[in-house]
């Protein structure tokens, strides 16, 4: 049997867009480095990012141009200062809409530091992302940064570094053209493009790469600053003894490059529409079910050429993460497929899945890296035996927990060793909006369990409780370390609108957080 590549620690959620940052979205900047800093103070071995792909409708990091790219809003400004690729006064000079007013004001003066931040409430809250401010502003301002960029990389060192990172991502060639076609289309879909582009007929691509080449080189100038930015951050985390677990949805969204440069490996019909798309089925938070609208896979297709596009995706995604948490994994065992014409789940089917077919491939490109099965969901004993034969972990949920008979899987008394427990996830209430939104008969027996009827104490016995139990690892969101109430809510699944906006501030983690997560760990042998 494969023995586990974890042993007993823990780990922190903090999503790199919920970082502070000056210029209203987290960043690979400073602060970056200094949450690294937190995560070392506490003795956690963990450090988990929600999906670092550039976001496309709805701001969803589940919902991405490409499997591969990263977020162009997470490149740190500074450092592009820092670079002489911006000036400081072109940066304050736009409306990050995290309320400090826009100042036009010298580069003298901005680089002395010469200034005074004007706060304007009606403008913006610096503890929400505003992503129409981010898209209004942030290509703007890299594109100033490209224009020196295309200059200063003439020079030696930067050329060397810049051709390496070119030869290294094979994808980003149709990434790159991808997004420059999306410019030169209002950003409409793929499946509105003319139909010889649609179909990628190389006369058509050939010409447009060609006419497009400026635009093309500018979407590659971007992914060679995220990576080089966030290479260098990864660096910093793992030469502390912390280890990156980074969140990989199963789908892809359609459009994307992934899905308009490899149409054979989807479940496209002639007209290269998706007739069935990914979902789940009706269960007790949704009576509709929910419906993704994402395409399938081909499996078939995808196990003849040895499921080469799986094997490329994951063995990029090794140089980015030291942990993968594949989203959804019991797709791999059976999907749910959902009439495309449809506006609810309600008539989708199961089908089967590639199974360890698939996960001797990942296996494959894994090497020593780890994988954690997000194995939420409706329950299929063949997921167990998978991650059993595979010695993935899987995942539970505090906020799950007290519901339902006492073999609920999601009580730690009935944990097995091998398993992630998180207090709750991205897409939960916080736990103490958990604990504030139900009545004292709903959470008798969660009262029970944990030992207080005072919800003042509820926090910290959540926290012992998973930290005491014999899952292998431990992770706790930072809206949680601070007892937030669902203001700090990441998602709410099947609402769009205000998701993936929460942000933490300047000094809100402190000591006295720090203090308390390092007791957990050292209390329950969890130390790095």
């Amino acid at each position: 049997m494969i023995k586990s590549k974890f042993t007993r620690s823990a780990g922190i959620l903090m999503p790199v867009s919920s970082l502070p940052s000056p210029y209203g979205i987290g960043t690979f900047g400073k602060e970056a480095y200094e949450f690294v800093d937190f995560v070392d103070k506490t003795n956690h071995k963990y450090w988990q990012v929600l999906p670092l792909g550039p976001t496309t409708y709805g701001d969803s990091p589940y919902q991405s141009y490409s499997a591969n790219a990263g977020n162009p809003y997470f490149i740190d400004l500074d450092k592009l200062i820092e670079e002489k690729l911006l000036l400081k006064s072109e940066v304050l000079a736009r409306d990050w809409g995290d309320g400090i007013v826009p100042m036009q004001i010298s580069e003298e003066d901005a680089l002395n530091n010469r200034y005074q931040l004007n706060i304007d409430p009606t403008i913006g809250d610096s503890r929400y992302v505003s992503y129409e401010k981010m898209y209004l502003n942030r290509f703007d301002i890299l594109r100033l940064a490209y224009n020196r960029f295309k200059e200063r990389v003439k020079e030696d060192k930067i050329k060397t570094a810049y051709e390496k990172f070119l030869d290294r991502s094979k994808w980003l060639t149709d990434y790159a053209l991808f997004m420059a076609l999306k410019v030169d289309n209002d950003f409409k879909s793929w499946a509105d493009w003319k139909e010889d582009l649609r179909r990628r007929k190389p006369e058509a691509l050939d010409k447009k790469a060609k006419e497009l080449e400026d635009e093309i080189d500018f979407w590659k100038f971007i992914q060679f600053k995220f990576y080089e930015q966030w290479d260098k951050l990864k660096e910093y985390a793992n030469n502390k003894g912390i280890e990156i677990i980074g969140d990989i949805p199963i789908y892809m969204g359609y459009d994307s490059v992934d899905v308009w440069a490899n149409q054979e490996q989807f479940q496209l019909d002639k007209d290269l529409v998706a007739t069935k798309v990914a979902g789940v089925p009706p269960d007790d938070f949704s009576a509709d079910g929910q419906k993704w609208g994402n395409p399938l896979y081909d499996w078939d297709g995808m196990k003849k050429d040895n499921y080469t596009w799986w094997r490329n995706r994951i063995k990029w995604q090794t140089n980015l993460y030291d942990v993968i948490r594949i989203d959804h994994f019991l797709g791999i065992v059976k999907y749910y497929a959902v009439p495309e014409k449809d506006k609810t789940a309600v008539n989708g089917e199961y089908r089967e899945g590639p199974g360890q077919a698939l996960l001797d491939a990942i296996n494959e490109e894994l090497g020593d890296k780890k994988l954690i099965a997000e194995d939420l969901g409706v329950y299929l004993p063949e997921v167990n035996e998978l991650l059993t034969k595979n010695a993935y972990p899987g995942m539970k949920v505090l906020e799950f927990a007290f519901g339902g008979s006492r073999d609920n899987p999601h009580l730690p008394y009935n944990y097995e060793k091998n398993c992630v427990v998180y207090g709750g996830t991205h897409d939960n209430e916080t736990i103490m909006g958990f604990f504030k939104e139900r009545s004292d008969e709903e959470l008798a027996y969660a009262f029970d369990y944990l030992g207080t009827r005072d919800r003042n104490e509820i926090l910290d016995k959540v926290f012992r409780a998973a930290y005491s139990s014999v899952s292998v690892l431990t992770i706790f969101a930072v809206w949680d370390i601070l007892g937030l109430d669902n203001h700090a809510r990441m998602n709410m699944p099947s609402s769009t609108g205000s998701n993936w906006k929460w942000r933490l501030t300047k000094g809100q983690l402190n000591e006295s957080h720090i203090n308390t997560m390092r007791y957990y760990a050292s209390v329950f042998d969890r130390e790095k």
